[in-house]
Protein backbone atom coordinates (compact mmCIF):
# COMPACT_ATOMS: atom_id res chain seq x y z
CA UNK A 1 0.00 0.00 0.00
CA UNK A 2 2.07 3.19 -1.08
CA UNK A 3 -0.98 5.63 -0.88
CA UNK A 4 -2.75 6.10 2.11
CA UNK A 5 -5.54 7.96 2.51
CA UNK A 6 -8.21 9.34 5.12
CA UNK A 7 -11.13 8.37 5.67
CA UNK A 8 -12.44 11.90 4.21
CA UNK A 9 -11.53 11.04 1.07
CA UNK A 10 -13.16 7.76 1.02
CA UNK A 11 -16.60 9.26 2.36
CA UNK A 12 -16.03 11.20 -1.14
CA UNK A 13 -15.85 8.82 -3.48
CA UNK A 14 -20.01 8.02 -4.44
CA UNK A 15 -20.37 4.58 -4.71
CA UNK A 16 -23.94 3.01 -5.83
CA UNK A 17 -25.73 -0.29 -6.72
CA UNK A 18 -27.11 -0.12 -10.20
CA UNK A 19 -28.41 -2.72 -12.41
CA UNK A 20 -27.66 -3.41 -15.86
CA UNK A 21 -30.52 -3.24 -18.06
CA UNK A 22 -28.72 -3.10 -21.33
CA UNK A 23 -25.59 -3.98 -22.94
CA UNK A 24 -24.00 -3.70 -26.47
CA UNK A 25 -20.78 -4.80 -28.45
CA UNK A 26 -18.64 -1.36 -28.63
CA UNK A 27 -16.50 -2.15 -31.79
CA UNK A 28 -14.75 1.17 -31.45
CA UNK A 29 -12.89 1.01 -28.55
CA UNK A 30 -9.06 0.09 -28.64
CA UNK A 31 -9.57 -2.88 -26.64
CA UNK A 32 -12.94 -4.90 -26.72
CA UNK A 33 -16.00 -3.78 -24.19
CA UNK A 34 -19.10 -3.64 -24.00
CA UNK A 35 -21.59 0.10 -23.71
CA UNK A 36 -23.98 -0.64 -20.54
CA UNK A 37 -27.12 1.16 -19.26
CA UNK A 38 -27.54 0.63 -16.06
CA UNK A 39 -30.33 1.52 -14.04
CA UNK A 40 -29.07 3.52 -10.40
CA UNK A 41 -33.47 4.30 -9.48
CA UNK A 42 -34.00 7.70 -8.39
CA UNK A 43 -30.51 8.51 -9.57
CA UNK A 44 -31.09 8.16 -13.00
CA UNK A 45 -29.94 5.79 -15.64
CA UNK A 46 -25.93 6.06 -16.58
CA UNK A 47 -23.53 4.83 -19.29
CA UNK A 48 -20.48 3.19 -18.63
CA UNK A 49 -17.72 1.30 -20.92
CA UNK A 50 -16.56 -2.06 -19.29
CA UNK A 51 -13.52 -4.11 -20.70
CA UNK A 52 -15.52 -7.28 -19.63
CA UNK A 53 -15.85 -9.33 -22.94
CA UNK A 54 -13.84 -12.38 -22.24
CA UNK A 55 -15.52 -12.97 -18.97
CA UNK A 56 -18.98 -12.53 -19.33
CA UNK A 57 -21.33 -12.78 -22.57
CA UNK A 58 -23.97 -9.67 -22.97
CA UNK A 59 -27.13 -12.20 -21.75
CA UNK A 60 -25.06 -12.79 -18.26
CA UNK A 61 -24.89 -9.03 -17.99
CA UNK A 62 -28.99 -8.09 -18.17
CA UNK A 63 -30.26 -7.65 -15.03
CA UNK A 64 -26.70 -8.13 -13.15
CA UNK A 65 -26.23 -5.94 -10.04
CA UNK A 66 -22.92 -3.93 -10.06
CA UNK A 67 -20.94 -1.12 -7.91
CA UNK A 68 -19.95 1.64 -9.21
CA UNK A 69 -18.67 5.21 -9.07
CA UNK A 70 -21.17 8.05 -9.64
CA UNK A 71 -19.13 11.14 -8.57
CA UNK A 72 -16.53 10.25 -11.22
CA UNK A 73 -16.63 13.33 -14.04
CA UNK A 74 -17.47 12.09 -17.58
CA UNK A 75 -15.08 10.62 -20.11
CA UNK A 76 -14.72 10.33 -23.79
CA UNK A 77 -14.15 6.87 -24.86
CA UNK A 78 -13.96 6.70 -28.75
CA UNK A 79 -17.87 7.91 -29.80
CA UNK A 80 -19.22 7.29 -26.35
CA UNK A 81 -19.54 9.08 -23.23
CA UNK A 82 -19.09 7.28 -20.03
CA UNK A 83 -21.29 8.72 -17.13
CA UNK A 84 -19.90 6.31 -14.07
CA UNK A 85 -16.94 3.51 -13.60
CA UNK A 86 -18.06 0.71 -12.87
CA UNK A 87 -15.76 -1.64 -10.14
CA UNK A 88 -14.59 -4.58 -10.42
CA UNK A 89 -11.66 -6.71 -8.90
CA UNK A 90 -8.59 -7.62 -11.25
CA UNK A 91 -7.34 -10.71 -11.41
CA UNK A 92 -4.00 -11.13 -13.85
CA UNK A 93 -5.65 -8.58 -16.63
CA UNK A 94 -9.12 -9.95 -16.51
CA UNK A 95 -11.58 -7.71 -14.32
CA UNK A 96 -14.61 -9.21 -12.84
CA UNK A 97 -17.29 -7.16 -11.36
CA UNK A 98 -18.46 -6.57 -7.93
CA UNK A 99 -21.87 -6.90 -6.75
CA UNK A 100 -24.11 -7.52 -3.77
CA UNK A 101 -24.52 -10.94 -2.57
CA UNK A 102 -28.82 -10.64 -2.49
CA UNK A 103 -30.97 -7.87 -4.40
CA UNK A 104 -30.34 -4.83 -3.02
CA UNK A 105 -32.04 -1.29 -4.21
CA UNK A 106 -31.20 0.78 -7.33
CA UNK A 107 -29.14 3.61 -6.28
CA UNK A 108 -27.86 2.42 -2.41
CA UNK A 109 -25.03 4.14 -1.68
CA UNK A 110 -22.14 1.33 -0.37
CA UNK A 111 -20.04 1.92 2.53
Amino acid sequence: MDKIITFEDFTKVDLRIGTIVEVKDFPDANKPAYQLQIDFGDLGMRKSSAQITKQYSKEELINRQVVAVLNFPKKQISNFMSECLVVGAVKEEDVFLLHPETQIKNGSQVS
